[in-house]
């Protein structure tokens, strides 16, 4: 089977905004997609002086990609509250929702919303936990999961930096493309706004 391998942090704005592109490919039965989180963020503490470029860089992915920021979002980069960003406690629920039977898109989707559109303190234990159950996983099972998980992030991250460096990989978001042992990565900046002429991209790469 033909694998795209997408390399995303639950952090990274572009990633949100290419949400559309990777849903197109997660319903394409031809496909198998691999999330590879990169550990872009470890439980940062964002300052007051560069929020106003998070705003800004923001209000450009919207404007090309199409994908809304909230309210919620956009009060809490405005606000003076401590803003703390996590890529590792996202990437460790995302690997526990996988194992749960949840598919990781779907939790990262989860989570991106939480974080992009109501503001939610995603770095947070319980609002990670409380997603979990919005996906209808129980909460005792998703708890005693994410404890046996500690640290496997960690492993998972460093997997992910080494399948960049042997692929070259350089940002987030990127998609390759492996068919017959062959990559190629996908021209995904020129296809936003686009859906049928991606899937037909997609299409062309499979046949």
């Amino acid at each position: 089977m033909v694998k795209v391998h997408y390399f995303f942090d639950p952090m990274c704005g572009w990633c949100y905004g290419a949400t559309s592109l990777l849903d197109a490919i997660a319903a394409n039965s031809d496909l198998k997609l691999e999330l590879h989180p990169g550990g872009m963020i470890a439980n940062q503490s964002i300052e007051k002086a560069f929020r106003s470029h998070i705003l800004t860089s923001d209000a450009r992915i919207a404007s090309i990609t199409g994908s809304q920021f909230g309210k919620g979002y956009i009060q809490r980069v405005k606000s003076n509250d401590p803003m703390i960003l996590d890529s590792y406690i996202t990437a460790r629920a995302i690997i526990t929702a996988e194992q749960l039977g949840i598919a990781p898109l779907n939790m990262l989707k989860t989570i991106q919303h939480a974080h992009y559109v109501e503001g939610k303190q995603v770095n947070r234990t319980e609002v990670i936990e409380g997603l979990a159950v919005e996906l209808g996983l129980d909460k005792n099972h998703w708890q005693r999961a994410m404890l046996a998980n500690q640290g496997t992030e960690q492993t998972n991250i460093a997997q992910s930096r080494l399948l960049m460096q042997k692929l070259q990989v350089t940002g987030y978001p990127t998609l390759i493309l492996e068919k017959h042992e062959t990559s190629v990565k996908l021209p995904h900046t020129a296809y936003y706004g686009k859906p049928d002429a991606w899937r037909q991209l997609i299409d062309d790469y499979i046949h």
